[in-house]
């Protein structure tokens, strides 16, 4: 169907909520009582915050993409994956990666990309993911993340992400979809994103 058909759909009505658990800033569950447009009512309905973050897709005049190699506790494993944050409350995104970037890989880059803001559970919430194209990256300091993390920069080029990213081997939607969207703005698609100076 065209989307100029498609038929207006109404938004549920949440009725009460009762929060489960409440670990702030890293994660609060509640339970939501909705009302659905036909009348019905849902108890129950779970609903996960969490802070917003960051993710960016680093690139080299070289044409290589910066990446960092360190366990994931959601994984139980080893992962790559681009570099990565949560906002701080009251900071803007761009800040935050671009203090993330720093952080993590030792970087700042030339020309930054806005390539959408998205959620990362469409049913139960689970906090916005900013994503970042950063080209023109260089190294200025060496990475202090600063964190839990023991983790490894590597600088993988171009080619090697693409068939990586075509084999699946990124086990984060987050990162798939980062490494995605600025492979399609690499390569001249419509999909452009927002720049950044």
């Amino acid at each position: 169907m065209p989307i100029n058909q498609m038929k207006e759909l109404k938004n549920w009505k949440t009725l009460h909520s009762e929060i489960l658990v409440d670990q702030p800033p890293w994660l609060c569950v509640r339970a939501d009582e909705v009302l659905l447009p036909d009348g019905r009512v849902v108890k129950n309905y779970m609903h996960v915050e969490a802070p917003d973050s960051v993710m960016i897709v680093p690139v080299s005049e070289a044409g290589t993409i910066g990446m960092v190699r360190s366990y994931k506790r959601g994984l139980d494993g080893i992962d790559i994956q681009p570099p990565a944050g949560m906002v701080e409350d009251g900071e803007d995104p761009l800040h935050t990666a671009q203090r993330e970037l720093l952080e993590e890989c030792g970087c700042t880059a030339g020309e930054w990309f806005d390539l959408g803001n998205y959620i990362l559970g469409g049913n139960f919430g689970g906090g916005w993911v900013h994503l970042y194209l950063a080209q023109r990256a260089h190294v200025i300091a060496e990475p202090n993340p600063g964190d839990l993390e023991e983790m490894e920069v590597l600088w993988i080029p171009l080619e090697e992400i693409k068939r990586m990213w075509m084999r699946g081997d990124f086990r984060q939607i987050s990162s798939s979809a980062a490494i995605g969207l600025a492979l399609m703005h690499l390569n001249g698609s419509d999909h452009a994103g927002s720049p950044h100076g």
